[in-house]
């Protein structure tokens, strides 16, 4: 089938005319592509997302908007923010197999990525507001952190390897440009985009008095823009996790980039914290007190998972350049203690960077009402604590 270059964003009216002819989509779907069940389900800032469905099956097709979904042409975002989506896919297929979405076909001209239909799974921020809980939730994510931040640096790959895909990533721009205004930057100072409600105004004053917080959020954003030390999702939260009652999927890589190891760690227990703040909104006085609980368990997980995760792979996978074995196990030297500092600086750079988010979602949160004040307000008190 012959490629069309010139971008045209997709339909429903027109989406199985465009990708009728892939096979890897048309086999997967069956039938005759008119007859397809075509819906839009795009809820996000950025994309447009279809579920197609015929008589073999279902696929999700993704294609990216030159521009902020939510805002508009006046907010333009270059599409090749899909190619990086479908670089981070397949690589995250590799380094944690089983969690990504499987990509059954790329279409590069179009920024348009044909994938795994998801089912029954819904977006894990859904359940967390519906007291829902997730077997091994905190355990997989955990998993997938180690994993991914092991197997996308030179404790695995070979330096070649290794500065080529960062080379690669390094042309992923304007997303990471977006990470480094909208996280580490805007929520302290009066940004144009900033977004609070008036009862936040106590913490979101005094985050942006406080010089000694700020210059320690720079230094962080000096390590985040300078630091490659592997491949990340780069927006891991839980609008990026979709799960069932005890299977978990992470989806929506197109912010990944090359960075800190702690990043996508910090990001998804930041994440994890706000949703444990915000159940009091959502849950009766007889099940707040275990839902909680239950978070907090999922919060030691991810970090105890990914603690132990990262010591098997550092003992069965260290191949590259790093702390290499020649140094130490062909020595009779033992590489633990190597492996302990190298634990103790993600974690605390992980719970740094865990603040910054919180911090974040506090000044510049968006606008949908149910999210917006019943997630925020309860941060307020242990965000006042922390500052302290």
């Amino acid at each position: 089938m012959e490629i069309d270059q010139q971008y045209r964003a997709l339909t429903v009216d027109t989406l199985s005319q465009r990708v009728g002819g892939v096979e890897a989509v048309a086999s997967r779907v069956g039938g005759e592509p008119a007859s397809w069940e075509i819906r839009e389900v795009g809820d996000g800032n950025l994309n447009l997302v279809f579920i197609v469905s015929g008589s073999h099956g279902s696929v999700v097709v993704k294609q990216a908007l030159p521009y902020v979904r939510m805002v508009g042409e006046s907010w333009p975002l270059p599409i090749y923010r899909a190619h990086f989506e479908y670089y981070a896919l397949i690589r995250q297929a590799k380094r944690a197999p089983g969690i990504a979405p499987e990509v059954y076909h790329f279409d590069k001209p179009q920024a348009l990525i044909v994938m795994e239909y998801l089912h029954p799974h819904t977006i894990l921020r859904r359940k967390l507001i519906n007291g829902e809980r997730v077997v091994r939730l905190g355990e997989i994510i955990g998993q997938f952190c180690a994993r991914t931040a092991f197997r996308g640096s030179e404790l695995s790959l070979s330096s070649p390897e290794k500065k080529q895909d960062v080379g690669l990533f390094s042309g992923n721009v304007a997303i990471p440009a977006i990470t480094e205004s909208l996280v580490f930057t805007d929520p302290y100072y009066g940004a144009e985009m900033n977004h609070h409600t008036p009862e936040l105004s106590p913490v979101v004053d005094e985050l942006r008095r406080n010089a000694r917080l700020k210059a320690k959020v720079q230094r962080l954003l000096m390590k985040f823009t300078a630091n490659t030390e592997t491949m990340l999702h780069g927006d891991l939260h839980s609008g990026s996790i979709m799960a069932t009652d005890t299977d978990v999927r992470v989806i929506d890589p197109e912010f990944s980039q090359y960075g800190p190891m702690a990043f996508d760690l910090g990001m998804a227990v930041a994440n994890f914290l706000m949703a444990y703040f915000s159940q009091p909104a959502h849950r009766q006085e007889g099940e707040l007190e275990a839902y909680q609980a239950w978070i907090l368990e999922v919060i030691e997980a991810c970090f105890s998972s990914f603690d132990a995760e990262f010591r098997y792979l550092w003992q069965t996978e260290r191949t590259g350049i790093l702390f290499p074995k020649a140094l130490f196990e062909e020595q009779g030297n033992s590489a633990d203690d190597a492996c302990d500092a190298l634990l103790e600086e993600i974690r605390l750079d992980a719970l740094a960077y865990c603040g910054i988010e919180m911090h974040r979602r506090c000044c510049r949160w968006p606008t949908t009402p149910t999210l917006k004040r019943s997630t925020t307000l309860g941060c307020a008190p242990s965000l006042k604590r922390a500052m302290r």
